[in-house]
């Protein structure tokens, strides 16, 4: 394995070496005008090597900071000082300079904070006692995994962290591997947000939906939003069924002999468990996570100018995650410590101690976010969203009913390649809009189906910002996540593509969203039945 490893990235150097002397000419022109790749299939190229790389080699900051190094050579033509200058100041320091994504990463080391408090106080482990009364069983274990995620759907990257933090103690009593748990949250948080009206995703793809009532088109897309739909369904027949498939179920066979990372270096095999605290209580889990709740909620639409005198449908729209996120989760930790140190189950500099434990604890988080976020940035700077949007306009008007499929299809690609699913649909719902200016029907299922399309990419993706937060939140591989997940998202995104061909030609979800029900369903009992007979 390690030779292979070292064969990988030696062909790797050797073609950046290769592409730096090939353009030494194209670098004079880079600052100046576009690359002479920008808007072509190879602005892609940068974020599938990384991808590639990350599944292949399991290794994941090596593979995304390849994938970037890459895109800077692109972008400069090969030119040394213009490729450096580009990853450096363009990547790396522009995106952790950027206003939001600062937020993101306060709302992350608070998060993490409460976290080291929550089990420091003993919350965690009393709130872990109280639960194994009453859910006592892998399948119940799983379900109120789903059932929170459903519950916290303002936002994926709370639903991620909290999810996790709050139900990792449960699954592991019950054996539950840390990979089929970053699956359960995953797969509760951007596709039960993107069907959310009340969320942070409803008011991005309102606000991309220009000259029209977005917000009602959003409600009207969301029987159409397949994949989220049958994820869900997935997900709970998945449970119910008993059933897994692919390495999935390697690691859930491994659990249940008590390995529950299935993996040696996986980088939280070796965590240490605290000493319970004797006078937590389950309020002392609740009680903060509650809060965090409703000051999060408050601070969404606070950034949306609910308290300046605008509705709370409409701040929501206007609302901004960041902003939001991080004024709620600082004012959550800050009454948290109140309530501890007035209950006197830790005292004040106990408290302070947690904050850099819980900044520890993001620290592969945020790594590999600041990566993900930098690989984003050398490929919006080669144009990979305009070949894409430019693809789609050209090859649109000639096959109307099956583009509704062919949208869900270039949407996985474009967030899969991407890592994020509101830049595909800035790029796409827009393009929609004008193609389907004279057919309202199918522009909305066209609408759901670059939606669902970013979700399933988005779900898909190593470089996935919802991804990385799934792995921290569940404390799992990062690369053990992504290649578990693989096969199911796969299997969704298959039927996803069948109910959309359907409802092309139905144009209703009365009958279209039946028949991949039945389809998801049909498919894994199909698969539990092999597994019984193989």
């Amino acid at each position: 394995m390690k030779s292979s490893k070292k064969k990988i990235y030696t062909g790797l150097a050797s073609f950046i070496f290769i592409i730096m002397l090939a353009f030494p000419i194209l670098g004079a022109e880079a600052s100046e005008a576009k690359p002479a790749m920008y808007a072509t299939i190879w602005s892609l190229l940068p974020p599938l090597i990384a991808i590639i790389l990350a599944l292949i080699t399991k290794e994941v900051y090596s593979s995304l900071f390849i994938g970037i190094l890459i895109g800077g050579v692109f972008y400069a033509g090969g030119q040394f000082e213009g490729s450096v200058t580009h990853i450096l100041n363009d990547g790396i320091v522009k995106v952790l300079s950027d206003s939001y994504n600062v937020g993101i990463l306060i709302f992350l080391v608070i998060l993490g904070a409460m976290v080291a408090l929550m089990n420091k106080a003993g919350g965690s482990a009393a709130f872990g006692n109280w639960a194994s009364k009453h859910i006592k069983t892998r399948v119940g274990a799983q379900l109120a995994t789903i059932a929170l995620g459903v519950l916290i759907f303002v936002d994926d990257y709370f639903n991620c962290l909290t999810v996790g933090s709050v139900m990792r103690p449960i699954t592991d009593k019950h054996k539950v591997s840390r990979a089929k748990l970053a699956y359960l949250i995953d797969a509760t948080a951007a596709p039960v947000c993107i069907i959310a009206p009340i969320s942070s995703w409803a008011a991005a793809v309102t606000g991309f939906v220009k000259g029209a009532d977005g917000f009602s088109i959003f409600i009207k897309a969301i029987p159409y939003n397949f994949y989220a739909l049958l994820t869900i369904v997935m997900m709970i027949s998945l449970v119910l069924m008993k059933v897994d498939f692919g390495s999935m179920k390697k690691h859930e066979d491994n659990a249940s002999k008590g390995d529950l990372h299935s993996i040696l270096n996986s980088g939280y095999v070796d965590e240490t468990e605290d000493e319970v605290n004797d006078k937590g209580k389950v309020i002392d889990l609740v009680i903060p996570v509650l809060t965090l709740i409703a000051c999060c909620l408050i601070g969404m639409i606070y950034s949306g100018g609910f308290f300046s005198g605008t509705g709370f449908v409409e701040s929501f729209s206007n609302s901004d995650a960041s902003v939001g996120l991080s004024l709620g989760s600082m004012f959550a930790l800050v009454i948290t410590i109140a309530l501890y140190v007035f209950r006197r189950v830790l005292n004040f500099r106990e408290c302070m101690d947690c904050i850099p434990e819980g900044f520890k604890a993001m620290v592969p988080a945020i790594l590999i976010l600041t990566f993900a976020w930098s690989l984003k940035a050398m490929t919006d700077s080669l144009g990979a969203g305009v070949f894409v949007a430019d693809f789609v306009q050209n090859s649109a008007k000639g096959f109307m009913n099956f583009l509704p499929a062919i949208i869900f299809l270039v949407g996985c690609f474009l967030a899969f390649a991407t890592g994020t699913s509101w830049g595909t649909f800035g790029i796409l719902i827009p393009i929609v809009v004008d193609v389907f200016a004279n057919n309202p029907t199918l522009m909305i299922i066209s609408i759901s189906a670059c939606m669902a399309g970013a979700v399933c990419g988005d779900h898909c993706s190593p470089i996935s910002d919802t991804t990385i937060m799934a792995s921290a939140g569940a404390r799992c591989n990062h690369v053990n996540h992504v290649s578990t997940q693989l096969p199911y998202a796969i299997t969704a995104a298959v039927i996803s593509f069948i109910t959309y061909i359907v409802a092309g030609f139905t144009q209703s979800a009365l009958i279209s969203l039946p028949v991949g029900i039945i389809l998801m369903i049909g498919v894994l009992y199909f698969i539990k039945k092999r597994n019984v007979s193989a």
